[in-house]
């Protein structure tokens, strides 16, 4: 698989830096990439708008007139499968990463051991996300990207998968548990949510990015608290 990666930051001496490490990386990991860099979150977002086919942005926080945090935001309204990394001076941004699903955050200087073992990870997050579901609705063969859905819940013999759309298919929760990967947590015997579409977790509910609330049984609220932490 070949990654596209985008470099975006105000100084250029820092992202050439960031440069030649993502081209040791690739060596070193046995990956195709190609990179490209920018100086500016609109210079990035403007070539974004002809060419929206980025895998990986290693995004610097402080830059002009849009920081990184803005212009993340922007690029998540129609995009959730690129991974997104946020370079910073700074460790008072951390908690905005959440609103944006982040990756990961790297304190200037940037180390490389550290930087390798991010890119990794976001290598293997987009792998993931190549992942299809295949059901047969209706005599045609529908292919579902995991990545895409957000919750599945339980009605007797059928389970609802919640997606782009929504999709009923015969078959257990356990059935389409053992399909999914660790972004999924089991809440009970109704539920399977996707933890990186969770926004906010109570005792009694979980809060999706799109508004929906999924009721948390009895003594779940650790469980899946522990999950959350674990993924990221």
């Amino acid at each position: 698989m070949k990654y596209k990666i985008a470099i975006c930051d105000d100084s250029d001496a820092d992202g050439e830096y960031v440069f030649n490490m993502v081209n040791r990386w690739a060596v070193g990991a046995g990956q195709v990439v190609h990179t490209d860099t920018f100086t500016s979150a609109e210079n990035f977002l403007f070539h974004y708008a002809e060419e929206s086919d980025y895998d990986i942005l290693l995004l610097d926080i402080e830059m002009g007139a849009m920081d990184g945090v803005t212009m993340a935001k922007q690029l998540r309204k129609n995009n959730d499968t690129v991974q997104i990394v946020f370079i910073t001076g700074y460790s008072d941004y951390i908690s905005e990463g959440y609103e944006v699903a982040a990756l990961h955050y790297l304190m200037k200087p940037v180390k490389e051991e550290k930087l390798c073992s991010v890119l990794n990870r976001a290598a293997e997050k987009l792998q993931k996300n190549e992942t299809v579901l295949n059901f047969e609705i209706g005599g045609e063969m529908l292919r579902l990207p995991i990545y895409q859905i957000r919750y599945a819940d339980v009605m007797g013999n059928y389970v609802t998968i919640h997606a782009v759309s929504d999709i009923t298919v015969k078959m257990t929760l356990g059935e389409l548990e053992k399909q999914l990967d660790e972004r999924f947590y089991r809440v009970g015997r109704s539920a399977i949510i996707n933890l990186t579409q969770i926004s906010r977790v109570t005792k009694s509910e979980i809060k999706l990015a799109d508004g929906t609330a999924i009721p948390l049984p009895r003594g779940a609220y650790d469980g899946i608290n522990r999950a959350i932490i674990n993924l990221r």
